[in-house]
């Protein structure tokens, strides 16, 4: 039996449907010089890439 990748379940979401959601990158630090709504924007979760979708399901064959 194949293991899932602990370290990608940790950094995605998994919804109900079937999509797979991850984080904006970058913002544990300089925040000062980006706008209030750049900021928000990467806290949101967004969706992946087909591509990327591929990748993740690769690695979570559990």
């Amino acid at each position: 039996m194949a293991k899932s990748n602990k370290s990608i379940l940790k950094r995605l979401k998994i919804t109900k449907t079937g999509k797979i959601l991850r984080g904006g990158s970058g913002i544990n630090h300089f925040q000062a010089k980006k706008s209030r709504g750049k900021q928000l924007a990467k806290k949101r979760a967004s969706d992946l890439s087909r591509i990327q979708k591929r990748m993740v399901i690769s690695y979570l064959k559990h």
